[in-house]
C-alpha cells in the first residue's frame, strides 16, 4: 500500500478510534494492522500521533472570588505590625488571644470577625508576602571566658527535658556599638527552658557585683522558684560571687562549652526577640540609658512579651531516609504554658491573669515604641576622629610587634652565622 494511501487510511480510522469504545478500538487497531502490515503498538503510536497534531481543546479558566477583602487584610496588617511582625503561626495565635482589643478597637463587625478567627496561617503568608522585608545581621559577643571555678562547675551541653519550670539559662547582650573600649551598657537576659518566660535587666559594666544585683532582681520578680541556671564560660557568670550564691541558694549551676553558642540555644534566641531586635547595635554607656532601659524591661516589655506574645516550642524531630523534619506544638503564651502545669504555685499567678484582662495590649504595643524612642536618643555616637585614633593605635602597635619580631629573628640569624663550625677531624 502506497504511503498517500496510509496516511489517507489513518486519518479516517483515527475518526472512529477517538470516539471508539474500548471494544471498539481493539477491532479498529486489527482491522487498520492487517490492511498495513502495521505492528500493533506501532499502529498506536502512529493514531496517537495524529491526535497531537489536532489542537487540544480550549478549558476555561476555574476562577474562584476573594473570600477576605481589603478591609480584613488592613485589619490583619495593622496587627501583625503592632505585635512587632510575628510569623503566620503566632499571628493567627495572637488574632484570637488579643479579639476582646482588636474588637473594641477597629469596631468589628460579625462577618469581619468570624474571617479574621478562621483566616489561616499559609493564607497570611500569601497576604503579607509583599510586605515582608527581612534584614539579618550579625553581630559577634564581646564576652571573655572566665577563668575561675571551671572544674567546679559541671559542662551541660545536652537536650533540656525538664518539664517543671525554674531551669534558666543566662547571657549578657553587650551595647558597645562599633567601639569595643570603655565602660558600656549589657542586658543580663535569662529564659525558663518549660515555660519560656523572659527576664532582662540591664547593668553599666558587666562586673561580679552588678550582674548578681540583677540576677537577685530578676529572681524575685520570677513566677516561680528558680532551680538551676545555666550560663556561658563568661567571667560575669564563672566567679566566686554568683557560685556561692547559688551554692548557699541550692541552685544548680552548669556552664556551656567554650565558643560553643549551640550549647545555649534557647537564650541566644530570646536574646534577639527581646534585645537586639529593639534596642539595637548602638553603643549605650551612661547610667540614663540604663536606667531607660530598665524602665522598659521591668515595666511595659515583660508583660507584653510573657502574657501577650505566643511563641512555638520544639515537640520532635522526626526522620525520614535523609530528611528530618520538626514538629512544634501550638503556639501559647508563657503565661499559659505555667498555667498548664502540674507543679505550679497558682498563687503567684492568678495577680498575672487578672492583670493581662485589664491590660491593653495595643496600649503596651505604643507605650514600648514611645520609650524606645527615648533610648534611642540617649545612645552614644562615636566621633570620626576617635575612630581614626583607635585606628592609627592599632597601626602603631602592629607596627611595633612587626618590628619586635624582625629583631629577634635578625639577632637569630646572626646567632648562627656566628657559630663556629666544628674543627675537622684529622686522620
Amino acid at each position: 500500500m502506497e504511503s498517500r494511501m496510509r496516511k489517507a487510511l489513518k486519518e479516517a480510522m483515527w475518526k472512529r478510534y477517538r470516539r471508539a469504545s474500548k471494544a471498539m478500538k481493539t477491532k479498529i487497531l486489527n482491522e487498520l494492522c492487517a490492511l498495513t502490515g502495521y505492528h500493533r503498538q506501532y499502529a498506536i503510536a502512529q493514531l496517537n500521533q495524529m491526535g497531537d497534531a489536532e489542537p487540544p481543546p480550549v478549558k476555561t479558566p476555574r476562577t474562584r472570588g476573594r473570600r477576605y477583602t481589603k478591609d480584613v487584610l488592613t485589619i490583619i496588617d495593622k496587627i501583625w505590625e503592632e505585635a512587632d511582625y510575628p510569623w503566620s503561626v503566632r499571628l493567627k495565635a495572637i488574632l484570637e488571644l488579643w479579639m476582646p482589643w482588636i474588637r473594641r478597637r477597629y469596631a468589628l463587625s460579625s462577618l469581619q470577625e468570624t474571617k479574621i478567627l478562621t483566616i489561616g496561617a499559609r493564607t497570611i503568608d500569601r497576604c503579607l508576602s509583599s510586605k515582608k522585608r527581612s534584614l539579618r545581621k550579625r553581630l559577634y559577643g564581646r564576652t571573655k571566658p572566665g577563668t575561675l571555678l571551671r572544674h567546679k562547675i559541671p559542662i551541660k551541653c545536652e537536650a533540656w527535658e525538664e518539664m517543671d519550670p525554674g531551669h534558666l539559662e543566662l547571657d549578657t547582650v553587650s551595647h558597645s556599638g562599633e567601639c569595643a573600649s570603655g565602660t558600656f551598657a549589657y542586658t543580663l537576659s535569662l529564659t525558663d527552658i518549660a515555660s519560656t518566660w523572659v527576664e532582662t535587666r540591664s547593668v553599666l559594666g558587666k562586673g561580679e557585683i552588678s550582674i548578681l544585683d540583677a540576677f537577685r532582681e530578676i529572681e524575685a520578680a520570677l513566677p516561680f522558684e528558680v532551680r538551676s541556671i545555666d550560663s556561658d564560660n563568661g567571667g560575669e557568670f564563672i566567679n566566686n560571687r554568683l557560685y556561692t550564691y547559688c551554692q548557699g541558694k541550692q541552685i544548680g549551676f552548669t556552664r556551656s562549652r567554650p565558643y560553643k553558642k549551640d550549647d545555649n540555644a534557647h537564650i541566644e534566641q530570646k536574646n534577639w526577640t527581646h534585645v537586639r531586635k529593639l534596642i539595637g547595635w548602638d553603643r549605650y554607656d551612661t547610667p540614663e540609658a540604663v536606667q531607660a532601659m530598665n524602665d522598659l524591661y521591668v515595666h511595659e516589655l515583660r508583660l507584653y512579651m510573657n502574657l501577650f506574645q505566643p511563641s512555638v516550642k520544639l515537640r520532635e524531630r522526626v526522620r525520614k531516609g535523609s530528611r528530618r523534619t520538626r514538629r512544634y506544638g501550638p503556639p501559647l503564651t508563657a503565661l499559659d504554658r505555667l498555667l498548664e502545669m502540674p507543679n505550679i504555685d497558682r498563687t503567684k499567678l492568678e495577680p498575672l491573669v487578672q492583670l493581662r484582662a485589664r491590660l491593653d495590649p495595643f496600649a503596651l504595643s505604643a507605650t514600648i515604641r514611645r520609650k524606645l524612642a527615648r533610648i534611642w536618643t540617649l545612645r552614644t555616637k562615636v566621633r570620626i576622629q576617635d575612630r581614626e585614633a583607635d585606628a592609627a593605635n592599632d597601626t602603631a602597635e602592629a607596627k611595633a610587634l612587626a618590628q619586635t619580631l624582625a629583631r629577634r629573628l635578625n639577632k637569630k640569624r646572626e646567632g648562627s652565622r656566628t657559630k663556629k663550625k666544628p674543627a675537622s677531624r684529622q686522620r
